[in-house]
C-alpha cells in the first residue's frame, strides 16, 4: 500500500466530529506539491473513505514500523495553516471537535490548489504597534464612515456583522471608496461564497459578513472590525459555541492587527480586552437614540391589561403619521397563565400537571402536548382570568383597540411575515420586519419579564432588546419612539435607555458579576446530555483544580451540570479530558460561555 509514496508523510484530522483524532498518511509523489496544512484531502479509513484536513506535514509517523496507508484524493485548498492554528485554539477554548471551527474556515465547493506556495502572512513593520480600541456607537447612528475609516490603508481588514443579510449599504459604501469587497456569510450561494473564500486569499481586500467572516483566509490581515460586538447572533448555538469577537480578538493579536470593537451596548467582555469605551460627544450620542417614553405601571388602575392609555396615545400617533407599530413581548400562545375565575386555582395539566395555555377553543400543555376541554380540575367552572397574556391573545386585544388598523402575530415560527400596520410578537419581530415604511413606535409591553430574568446576563440583553428597537425607529430626528412599560422605572437599564447612555447601564452589572465571579470575571459552562455521560463528565471536572461543579441534576430526559472557573484557560484545560470521558458513555453536549444561564 506504500507504491508511489514520496516518501513523506502528513496527518490528516477526518471530517468526523465523533473520531477525536488525527491519522498519518503517505503523500503519492503526485500530490507532493500540493499537500500542505490546511489542504482537503480524501483518506481511507476502515470500510470508507472520508474528507480530511491535513494538519501536520512532513511529520514523523507515530508507528515508524507500520505502513502507511496513501491519502486517496487531493480535493482542493482548505484554510491556511495560520487558520488551522487558531481552530485548534478555538477547539480547545470551546471545548469542542476542531472539524466544526475547520468546516466553518473551509469553502463549501472545492478550490483548486495553486501549484506554488501559498504566501506567508505579512507581518508588521518592526516598532509598530496595533491599535486596539472598543466604540460605544448609539444604536441609530450611521456605521458606514466609521467602518470605511477602520479599513487598514494596506493588506486586508475583516469587518464582522451579526446580521449578515443587511449589507448591502455598507457594501455600496465600501464599494464606492475603491475597496475591492468580498463577502462570507452562511445564507451566500455555495459557488458565491467559495469564489470570494478563493479571492480573499490573493489579499488586498476588505472582506465583510457574518460570523464566517473571521475565517477569511486572507494572508495580510491589518484591521479585524467587529459591528455589534456584544449580539449574541456573534455566537455559535451548536458546539463548541464559539464567538466571533472572541475569535477576531485572537486573531488580531496573533498577527497585530488593528482591533476595532464596536456596539450600543459595550460588552463588559469587551472592555477586558479593549479597555474603556472611547464614546461620542454628548449631543451626538443622544441624537443616534430615539425619545423612549418610560409608562409606569405602578399608577396604572389595578385591572388594566398591558394595552394601556400610555400606549394607546402613542400607537395612535405612530398610525396617524402613516407609520407602523411594533409590540414586543417574549411570551407565545394566547396566554401564559391562566387563573379559575370562580376558585382561583391555575390551569394546570391533568397529564404532568404543568400550567396549560389557551389552545383553539380549548386548553393546551406546551410541555407534554395533552389538551382538554377548557374546564377548571378544581371545580369545574370553566371561566378563566388570563395573567401575562401571550402573543397571540394581544393580537386580537390590538385589533379591539386599533379597529381600523391591520395587525399580525410573529414569531421565530411564522414562515413569511404579512406586511401589517401593527406587528406584534416576541423579539423575533425586531429581525423579521417585512418592508414598508420605518417603525413610528417600537412598544416593550413588559420590560420587567427581561430585567427580571433569572440569568446573569438579564440587565445586558434586555438593553441590547432596546437597542434592536431604537435602531429600527431611528435617532430622534427620525421622530420615533420607543415605549417601555415597566414597574422599574429607576432600573440602570431603564434610565440607560431613557438618557441615551449604555455604559451607565453596563457599569451597574459590573460589580454583581465581579463578586460572583461570572463572566468576563470567570468562566462557565453547561454540559448536558444523558446522565451517565454526565455523571462522567462531572467525575473528571470534580477534581480539575480550580473548577467548581453544580450538579449534576435532572434535566429532560437526561442530566445537566454547571461548572465554573476563576479563569478561561482553567475551564478550557478541565473541559478538554471531561469530554472526553463523557463522549465515552454518551452524547454529550458541553456549552462554554452560555447567554442563557
Amino acid at each position: 500500500m506504500t507504491g508511489g509514496g514520496s516518501g513523506r508523510a502528513c496527518r490528516v484530522r477526518p471530517d468526523l466530529p465523533a473520531v477525536d483524532r488525527e491519522f498519518d498518511y503517505l503523500v503519492p509523489e503526485a500530490m507532493a506539491v500540493a499537500v500542505r496544512v490546511g489542504t482537503v484531502v480524501r483518506v481511507p479509513l476502515p470500510g470508507r473513505s472520508v474528507r480530511g484536513w491535513v494538519t501536520a506535514d512532513g511529520v514523523e509517523p507515530a508507528a515508524p514500523s507500520a505502513p502507511l496507508l496513501p491519502l486517496r484524493k487531493l480535493v482542493g485548498a482548505g484554510p491556511p495553516a495560520e487558520l488551522v492554528d487558531l481552530c485548534r485554539w478555538a477547539a480547545w477554548r470551546w471545548a469542542g471537535s476542531p472539524v466544526n471551527l475547520l468546516r466553518a474556515a473551509t469553502p463549501p465547493n472545492a478550490v483548486r490548489v495553486p501549484g506554488a506556495a501559498r504566501p506567508a502572512p505579512v507581518a508588521r513593520p518592526p516598532g509598530r504597534s496595533p491599535e486596539v480600541r472598543l466604540l460605544s456607537w448609539p444604536p441609530a447612528a450611521d456605521r458606514r464612515d466609521l467602518v470605511a475609516s477602520s479599513v487598514a490603508a494596506s493588506g486586508s481588514t475583516i469587518v464582522v456583522v451579526p446580521d449578515g443579510a443587511r449589507l448591502g449599504s455598507l457594501l455600496a459604501h465600501l464599494r464606492r471608496a475603491g475597496h475591492r469587497v468580498l463577502v462570507q456569510r452562511a445564507a451566500q450561494p455555495a459557488a458565491e461564497r467559495t469564489r470570494h473564500w478563493s479571492d480573499a486569499r490573493a489579499g488586498g481586500c476588505v472582506v465583510v459578513g457574518s460570523r464566517l467572516a473571521v475565517w477569511a483566509p486572507v494572508p495580510d490581515l491589518a484591521a479585524v472590525v467587529v459591528l455589534d460586538e456584544g449580539d449574541d447572533a456573534l455566537q455559535e448555538e451548536r458546539a463548541p459555541t464559539w464567538n466571533a469577537r472572541d475569535v477576531a480578538i485572537e486573531r488580531a493579536r496573533r498577527v497585530a492587527a488593528d482591533l476595532s470593537l464596536v456596539g450600543p451596548v459595550p460588552s463588559l467582555e469587551a472592555e477586558e480586552a479593549a479597555g474603556p469605551a472611547i464614546v461620542l460627544p454628548r449631543p451626538r450620542e443622544r441624537a443616534g437614540w430615539p425619545l423612549v417614553v418610560v409608562a409606569d405601571r405602578r399608577s396604572e388602575a389595578p385591572g388594566t391589561g398591558v394595552l394601556g392609555e400610555v400606549f394607546a396615545r402613542e400607537a395612535h400617533r405612530a398610525l396617524d403619521s402613516g407609520r407602523r407599530v411594533v409590540c414586543v413581548l417574549n411570551r407565545k400562545g394566547r396566554a401564559r397563565l391562566l387563573v379559575c375565575d370562580a376558585c382561583g386555582a391555575v390551569a394546570r395539566c391533568e397529564v404532568c400537571g404543568r400550567a396549560v395555555v389557551e389552545a383553539g377553543d380549548g386548553l393546551g400543555c406546551p410541555a407534554c402536548g395533552a389538551a382538554r376541554p377548557p374546564v377548571c380540575l378544581e371545580c369545574r367552572r370553566s371561566r378563566f382570568k388570563r395573567l401575562r397574556p401571550g402573543v397571540a391573545r394581544l393580537r386580537d386585544d390590538l385589533e379591539a383597540l386599533l379597529p381600523r388598523a391591520s395587525a399580525v402575530e410573529v414569531d421565530a415560527d411564522v414562515e413569511e411575515v404579512t406586511p401589517a400596520d401593527v406587528l406584534v410578537g416576541t423579539e423575533a419581530v425586531l429581525h423579521r420586519l417585512p418592508p414598508g415604511p420605518r417603525p413610528g413606535l417600537v412598544a416593550y409591553l413588559d420590560l420587567d419579564q427581561e430585567l427580571l430574568a433569572p440569568r446573569y446576563r438579564a440587565g445586558e440583553q434586555a438593553l441590547w432588546l432596546v437597542a434592536r428597537g431604537a435602531r429600527l425607529v431611528g435617532g430622534r430626528s427620525a421622530g420615533g419612539r420607543l415605549l417601555i412599560q415597566t414597574r422599574m422605572p429607576d432600573h440602570p437599564v431603564v434610565v440607560a435607555a431613557r438618557t441615551g447612555d449604555a455604559r451607565a447601564a453596563m457599569e451597574a452589572e459590573r460589580g454583581p458579576r465581579e463578586a460572583l465571579g461570572y463572566p468576563p470575571f470567570g468562566a462557565l459552562a453547561v454540559v448536558s446530555g444523558p446522565e451517565p455521560a454526565v455523571v462522567a463528565a462531572c467525575s473528571v471536572l470534580d477534581g480539575a483544580p480550580g473548577v467548581e461543579v453544580l450538579g449534576p441534576n435532572p434535566h429532560g430526559r437526561g442530566a445537566r451540570a454547571l461548572v465554573r472557573a476563576a479563569t478561561v484557560d482553567r475551564l478550557a484545560d478541565a473541559l478538554g479530558p471531561a469530554r472526553r470521558a463523557g463522549r465515552a458513555r454518551g452524547r454529550l453536549r458541553v456549552e462554554v460561555d452560555p447567554r442563557r444561564v
